[in-house]
Order: C-alpha cells, then structure tokens, then sequence
C-alpha cells in the first residue's frame, strides 16, 4: 500500500484483534470444557445417587442381607437393566475393589488394571460415606473416563461402592465443535474488521495527505493554498492552524512585498534627496574654482547657497539617523516620569520662534498644570515640534494655531490649506511629501519621526482634515 499509515494502522488492528481472539478463544475454551465437565459431572453425580438409593432400598431387609441377598425378583431385573437405567456404564464394587455386579459386564471377568487408574482412591473414599470423581484412562473401556462413585447404604452401613463411567470423547467434541465455531467466528469478525479497519485507516489519512500538499505548497511559497480540512477533532485543529499559517504567510508576504517596494523608494527618494544639494554646491564650487564668477556679489551669494544646501544636507542626514534609531527596538530612550504640560510649554516657546515671520498666533488650552507621563522628555518635545512646524508653515498669513490638552488627549490644529484625502494614508511614510508649494524645504521624514515616537511611547495617533479647511492631529496618551 503506497498509504503508510493506513497500512501500519490495518496492521496494528488486525494484530491487535488476532491476539484479543487467541486470548478470548483460549479462556472461553477453558470455561466452555470446565463448565461442559462440570454439568456432566452433575448429571452423573444425580443419576448415581438416584441408583445408589434405589439399590439401598433392596438391600435393606436386616442384618445379613447384602447385595447378593436382597428382594432377588426385583433386584435381579434392576441390576440387569442398569446401563439402560443410568444409560451408561454401571459397576458395583465392594472395598477390596472386587466386582460384585456390573450390568451388561455381570458374566464377563476383569483384572484390577482394567478399572481407571485412580479407582482405588475413589472406592476408599465412596467407603467414607463421600460421592467423588476421577478423571483417568480405562483399560477396560480403552478411552479416558469420567467416573464417579457413590456409596450404597443399608441399616448395617455401606455395603458397595456405585461406579458410574462416561467416556470424555463427547465432552472433547462438544468443546472441539464450540472452538471450531468460535474459529469461524473470530476469522469472520478479523476480515470484516480489517475492512473497516481500511476504510477508516483512509478517512484518517486523507485529511493528513491534503494537510501535507497544503504544507508542500507553503514551502514553495504558494501562500494561498488551504487544506480544506474541516473537522471537529484535533486533525481538524491541525489543519485550522496550517490554514492560519497560510494567511498569516500570504499577509508577511505582501508586507514583505510592501517593505520591499518601500525600500526601493527610500533609495530612490534618498538619492534624489541627496542628488539635488550635492549637485548645487558641486556646481557652484566649480565656478568659483573656475573664476566663472568673479563678482564679489556674486561669489557671497553662491557661499550662501552651498551654506544653505549643506545646512539641508546636515538636517536630512539627522533625519535618516533618528529615524533609523527610533526605529530599531534596541535603541534605548530615557524613559522617566515627567509633566507633559512642561514639554508642551517649551516645544510651543520653540515653536513661537518659527511662528513669527508668518505672525502666526499659537492659542494654548489646558484643563492642568500637571499631566505626568511616562516618557522620554526630548522625543516628546521633538515629536510636538514636528507637528506644530508642520501647522506653522501651512497655516496662512495671520493665522492661528490651537493646542489643546485635556483628559491626556492632546490635539493641535490648525486653519490652513489642509491635507487632499488621497494623500492621508501616505502622510507618515519617509519622505511623503503633499505638493504644495508650501512644502518645498521639507524633508518628508518629519511626520515618520513623530510617528515612530508616538508608537515608542504607545501613543495612539490619528489625524482629521480637509482640504481648504484645515488640519488637527490628535494623541491619545
């Protein structure tokens, strides 16, 4: 069979029902043949007693009457039909084990070897007042014997020993035919159960079988197979957990997918970040090299550009180091109870400074003075910072931005041009950047480094806006 396991499972079963036969025939034969002997044993120990009280009864007429010397009419008919009778063998023997009648055997002569072998036992017992058996072979009868004796009593005591014998061939055949039943029996009962025993060996197999295609699928990375399994056992909870496997695979995959592309893109952006300030102060070093600008005006507003393009080039290379650190989960914070109200005073200070130019007004609402946390005081400063940046710069002239903390939940908002819906998914991957003409010097990490603060201190983020209307970006901490 190419199915293993159904086969060692008809294998096992059908040994295991072979040897439960062999057991089962062996203690039912031994009972079958003790309790078959046992009611034989009965039924001659009845019929002998029920003799042995009718030839009391003839020799019961007084003293000096024996078995030779009772009611002769009578007694010599019974004797002479005692196999008839008792419809087996009958022998009536005195102490010495001397024959005194014998139904049919009543002209025929016997030795002592004739009688069974353990004969002697039983008459000197039966002259003990007792009824008993033996088992033995018979000479006289040349087959084992079941006899049993019983005493004949008369007023002046026991007067002979009554042997009943019963050859054991019959018992043999009636125990040879009840094992040759039980043989059929047990062979019929072994094939049909090792019928059974291989459809149910495949219905246990083939959920296995389907369960290993479904891994072979896996392993070659065909994360949307599914076993198909359903059942209510534990290889149904094996093939439920290879099916969440299959989905947790196919979702690690296009994660990995996604990571991938993202990687692709981070290069991409990252040389394009890196290409365009590289490229203005290569050029501008070249012509001052060149002495293709000579004008002192000239000349300083080149060194203003190349200042400004490496103050980029520095911030974008910070950028990418915090954002790497925050992002690897080795990179230790210094984590501490501190008041939120104070890291929200100073970032908004801080803030105030870059609202200037646009006379932008920074409006703070607080229901206390006192919010402890627990958390890094400079990354929490810094994640508020990016985010009132972002509202400072895309809030129009004038306009206002508002801060609010109450019950740990903290929202800034802002009045400006707002965030398209197409783009909200994407606002807090590296270097996504809306085009807006108010978003030329971003670097496009601002809001991934706020992000990865937010999840570092478990921080939930979330951000409503609209276009035109505005933006508010919310905290729950």
């Amino acid at each position: 069979m190419r199915n293993k396991i159904a086969f060692k499972l008809t294998l096992y079963f059908s040994v295991a029902l072979l040897l439960f036969s062999l057991i089962i025939g062996s203690v039912f034969i031994s009972l079958f043949k003790s309790h078959t002997i046992q009611l034989h044993k009965d039924d001659l120990e009845k019929r002998a007693v029920t003799i042995a009280a009718t030839l009391s009864e003839y020799t019961g007429g007084g003293p000096g009457v024996g078995l030779t010397g009772g009611r002769q009419g009578g007694y010599g008919i019974y004797l002479r039909l005692l196999d008839e009778i008792a419809m087996t063998d009958v022998w009536i023997v005195d102490e010495n084990l001397e024959l005194i009648t014998g139904g049919q055997m009543v002209d025929q002569q016997y030795i002592y070897a004739d009688l069974p072998q353990d004969a002697e036992e039983v008459v000197k017992e039966v002259f003990q007042g007792k009824t008993t058996f033996s088992e033995g072979f018979s000479e006289l009868m040349s087959t084992p014997t079941l006899t049993v004796g019983t005493p004949i009593m008369s007023e002046r005591g026991i007067v002979g020993a009554l042997l009943l014998h019963s050859p054991v061939e019959g018992m043999n055949e009636a125990v040879a035919q009840g094992f040759e039943t039980l043989i059929i029996s047990v062979l019929i009962a072994l094939v049909v159960s090792i019928l059974l025993s291989v459809v149910l060996a495949l219905a246990f197999t083939k959920p296995l079988k389907k369960m290993k295609n479904t891994a072979l699928c896996l392993a070659e990375g065909k994360y949307n197979a599914k076993t198909g399994v359903r059942q209510n056992d534990e290889i149904g909870e094996l093939a439920a957990v290879l099916d969440v496997l299959s989905e947790r695979l196919e979702k690690a995959s296009r994660e990995s997918e996604k990571l991938l592309q993202l990687r692709r893109d981070f290069v991409a952006n990252i040389s394009h970040e890196l290409r365009t300030p590289v490229t203005v102060i290569r050029g501008s070093l070249e012509a001052l090299c060149d002495d293709i600008v000579t004008d002192p005006q000239l000349v300083k507003s080149y060194l203003q550009q190349m200042l400004n393009e490496s103050i980029f080039l520095q911030r974008l290379v910070d950028d990418l180091l915090d954002l790497s650190r925050l992002q690897n989960t080795d990179f230790q914070m210094d984590m501490q109870q501190i008041n939120l109200c104070d890291v929200l005073n100073d970032a908004i200070r801080s803030a105030q400074h870059l609202a200037q130019p646009k006379q932008v007004t920074i409006q703070q609402e607080q229901d206390a003075q006192v919010c402890q946390v627990y958390g890094d005081y400079g990354r929490l400063r810094q994640m508020l910072l990016v985010i009132l940046d972002n509202a400072v710069k895309f809030s129009p002239q004038g306009g206002t931005v508002t801060v609010t903390l109450k019950d740990k939940k903290l929202s800034i908002s802002d009045r400006g041009i707002g965030i398209p819906a197409q783009d909200l998914p994407y606002i807090f991957d590296r270097f996504y950047k809306v085009k807006s003409g108010h978003n030329k010097s971003g670097t496009g990490l601002g809001l991934a480094i706020a992000k990865q603060i937010a999840d570092r201190h478990h921080i939930n983020v979330s951000i409503d806006s609209k276009e035109n209307e505005g933006t508010e970006f919310r905290f729950e901490l």
